[in-house]
């Protein structure tokens, strides 16, 4: 029986305790694996776990978490030659479901045990690397915000989600930026940036998804000094499959950028996780520098 080593999130208050641990070495055992699981508490211990597991030449990897979860353990696996398993257990999973992964517990243990390795791009900004997107502006204010909330208030996730953003609307802060994008410079004044690994669905119902993530390409979004109302008839534009008709709307493609400002230190949000970071901020796309176990393709 192959063996495995399984990271899971037990930090994220979803009452994961050694009763999940059985469970889950029942479920690989009956895919013909012996997981080695490992309930994490905390980014740290993910990432120690994760290089332990690579310095001892295993192939396989497996993360159970949210994204950010999957953040932390496949940045260690990155060029590593070690295969990324995907146990989606968190709220949103994006990673997980921009690859096609179930997202069931029991489905997507067999895609470990019976799916193919894929090779797909990652991308970091100033060496932090990220699956999914990054962010400046409105949203890393909005999560240390709900962060905060969370610890002195005791509010739930969303609740706080909810008072964070309200909060960040009325402050409506802006940011002067400098982008520099396939040897042009773009100065611009926006209360938000958004970076994608590779290219986002920006319109229509399946906005916020990518139909590839080996496209080897950075998608740059950028709104240009939107008023708070501008900003629903952005989304608005977005859902209605407008949003490349907006003037105030920048798209951009390139497989590395840089953001240069004239702050000393600026939040920025990766994988939903938000650190202080000096300018400029290199971004660049890494083709290929992640396998992952993905589902067979029916012929």
């Amino acid at each position: 029986m192959a063996a495995v080593t399984v990271i899971v999130n037990a930090g994220a208050g979803l009452g994961y305790n050694q009763d999940l641990k059985a469970t889950l070495r029942e479920k690989f055992a009956a895919n013909g694996m012996e997981a080695r699981i490992t309930l994490a508490a905390s980014g740290e211990e993910m990432i120690a776990t994760a290089r332990a597991a690579v310095a001892a030449g295993e192939r396989l990897v497996v993360a159970g978490g949210g994204d950010g979860t999957m953040n932390a353990v496949a940045s260690v696996l990155v060029d590593s030659g070690t295969a990324f398993g995907v146990l989606p257990m968190g709220t949103l999973n994006h990673f997980a479901k921009d690859l096609g992964i179930p997202l069931l517990l029991d489905d997507a243990i067999a895609n470990i045990a019976h799916g193919v390795p894929q090779a797909v791009d990652v991308a970091d900004v100033n060496g932090r690397v990220f699956l999914n997107n990054s962010s400046l502006g409105l949203y890393p204010d909005i999560v240390r915000d709900r962060i905060k909330q969370q610890r002195r208030l005791g509010r739930g996730k969303w609740l706080a989600f909810v008072w964070a953003s309200l909060a960040a609307l009325r402050r409506f802060p802006f940011l002067s930026l400098r982008l520099h994008v396939n040897g042009d410079a773009h100065p611009r004044r926006t209360p938000f940036v958004f970076i994608g690994n590779n290219e986002y669905t920006m319109e229509g119902l399946n906005i916020g998804e990518r139909s590839r993530l080996d496209g080897g390409k950075l998608s740059l979004y950028v709104a240009q000094r939107p008023t708070r109302l501008g900003l629903v008839r952005l989304a608005a534009h977005a859902l209605f499959g407008k949003l490349k008709q907006a003037r105030d709307f920048d798209v951009l493609l390139a497989d590395s950028l840089a953001i240069d400002t004239r702050r000393k230190l600026m939040r920025v949000a990766t994988d939903g996780e938000v650190t202080l970071m000096a300018p400029p901020l290199n971004y660049r796309s890494r083709p290929g520098a992640l396998t992952v176990i993905v589902p067979r393709k029916e012929k």
